[in-house]
């Protein structure tokens, strides 16, 4: 069933009935006349609380997961559905001189269950009614036309942030509860979604999906757009909204209120989804001339203590899952941190210009986890990294859940707090170059580059810096660290020895006196048995 609001606002009240000035003498007293009956009052301007009321009707009764497409549709590969492209003179929210436009994505492919979008033009919804004319065909052909309600597979919004005379992409919604923003000069990379239930358990994920939307028409001077969506499940429904701010650093404040039709063991909230095929810290693959090959390079936190940590990504053998537990955290994000196009050496995907993406809280989140969840992958054409927020208390039917967060679609984190950050992390055999003496197979050197912050002063004192390393399920023989001046930072050198088989998980980060001066470094790694 597909839930779309087809009211109109009814007629406005009738004139009130005009008096005419009394003479000062009354002949006679006339009888009133009899009242004409009232119209009905204007029904109430829609908005989040209408899309709440709808999830909450909608999580009380057995999930349905709405129609299927038409077969034409469900056959389409992957060239075919992308030749059906939406004709940008047909794009829509350009009244009143709004700065925003939008266009809309054909059915088909992998999107097999249309969705529902809605425009809300002075607080009354409508449905965009499907058209084969909205769409350029390309070479795809169907025998006969399509109905007019069979909805889109999504949509996306276009802004000018780079030129006041081209309307760029600034943020889209297809497939599952997926959307991506973008700020001025970013590429696409890794995505957000909506919600995340069971990512990383065995047994598989539900991925709940929007399935329908209403984006609110702006005005000429707007300098945000809304959008409200209506997620559902087996498990559960949600009403979203998204106040959506194009900038430099483009914002998305979200809003969501959850209704659980069951218990949900494993929730993930303000989910990140990302690839990591290949960085200077992980490099099982070699068969290519690009040396790095990833859309974020490290998952950064910022702990409700107040501490920094910076964990690389890696692309493991097997599917890993790190656990940061957390009260209240502050922040969490998939991070871009490498901007040098000579580590990518990629002209058409330019892996420099991929947003990070922060997350910042907004209440109470209480207790729970950061989770990071790394699955392998052969090549970079897989997400394979996921980053989100596990509450620790289960959702629970009848029990309404709600949060807020910000996301900020950024190009430089180094504004974000002001000690020193770990810019680059390699790792080899502990043993001197040239040398031929046996290495442990248990044994493992790490290089971590700390810069930025006050560093570059204290490297006229790098006698008063130190290292502060720990492992746990592991020794550490030695740690130590240089001045690198090539990064105006430090270079450290940590050397560890594992038991075969075991996972070692290593911290450590730079202070002067009581002062830290960086944030914490966090790397896992397993000795091969």
């Amino acid at each position: 069933m597909i839930f779309t609001d087809r009211r109109r606002v009814l007629a406005g009240l009738s004139a009130a009935l005009m008096l005419s000035t009394a003479p000062s003498v009354l002949l006679a007293q006339q009888p009133a006349p009899p009242a004409e009956p009232s119209a009905e009052p204007p029904q109430p301007r829609f908005g989040f609380e209408e899309v709440v009321r709808r999830a909450r009707e909608i999580a009380a009764v057995p999930y349905d997961a709405g129609p299927t497409l038409p077969e034409p549709l469900s056959r389409l590969d992957f060239d075919s559905w992308r030749d059906i492209r939406f004709r940008p003179e047909r794009a829509l929210l350009s009244q009143n001189g709004s700065p925003f436009r939008m266009q809309m994505f054909h059915p088909g492919f992998l999107f097999t269950r249309p969705v529902v979008v809605n425009v809300v033009r002075d607080g009354v919804p409508t449905p965009v009614p499907y058209s084969a004319a909205l769409f350029d065909q390309g070479r795809v052909k169907f025998d006969k036309p399509l109905p007019v309600n069979l909805g889109f597979a999504g949509f996306r919004l276009h802004y000018p942030l780079n030129d006041p005379r081209i309307y760029d992409e600034l943020i889209s919604f297809i497939g599952a509860s997926y959307f991506r923003v973008l700020g001025r000069e970013q590429r696409y990379g890794l995505s957000a979604r909506g919600l995340a239930i069971g990512a990383g358990v065995p047994g598989g994920e539900e991925f709940p999906m929007f399935r329908e939307f209403w984006v609110e028409a702006p005005a000429q001077s707007a300098e945000r757009i809304t959008v409200y969506a209506l997620l559902d499940s087996a498990s559960v429904t949600g009403a979203y909204r998204f106040h959506i701010y194009p900038d430099v650093e483009s914002v998305v404040d979200v809003g969501a209120t959850l209704f659980p039709r069951k218990p949900i063991e494993k929730l993930g909230l303000a989910p990140l989804t990302s690839m990591f095929f290949t960085g200077e810290n992980d490099r099982r693959f070699h068969d290519d001339f690009r040396t790095e090959l990833h859309d974020s390079d490290g998952l950064m936190i910022h702990s409700g203590t107040g501490e920094w940590i910076w964990r690389p990504l890696r692309n493991p053998r097997q599917q890993a899952v790190s656990s940061f537990v957390e009260r209240n955290v502050r922040g969490f994000g998939l991070m871009q941190r490498d901007r040098v196009f000579e580590h990518y050496q990629d002209l058409d995907l330019t892996y420099e210009l991929r947003p990070s993406y922060w997350i910042e809280p907004q209440g109470d989140w209480g207790e729970g986890a950061v989770e990071l969840i790394e699955i392998p992958t052969t090549d970079e054409t897989n997400d394979n990294i996921v980053a989100l927020w596990a509450p620790k208390t289960p959702l629970e039917p009848g029990r309404e859940f709600s949060f807020g967060y910000k996301l900020t679609a950024m190009m430089d984190s180094s504004d974000l707090h002001p000690g020193g950050r770990i810019i680059n992390t390699y790792q080899a055999k502990p043993k001197a170059l040239g040398s031929g003496e046996p290495v442990n197979a248990g044994a493992r050197r790490f290089i971590v580059d700390f810069a930025g912050g006050d560093l570059d002063y204290h490297l006229r004192q790098p006698e008063k810096v130190e290292i502060v390393p720990s492992i746990a399920y592991g020794r550490i023989d030695r740690a130590f660290i240089v001045p690198n001046p090539k990064t105006q930072g430090f270079r450290a050198f940590i050397d560890i020895v594992v038991e075969p088989g075991q996972l070692a998980e290593m911290r450590a980060f730079l202070k002067s006196g009581d002062k830290t001066l960086t944030e914490t470094w966090s790397y896992p790694w397993r000795a091969e048995i």
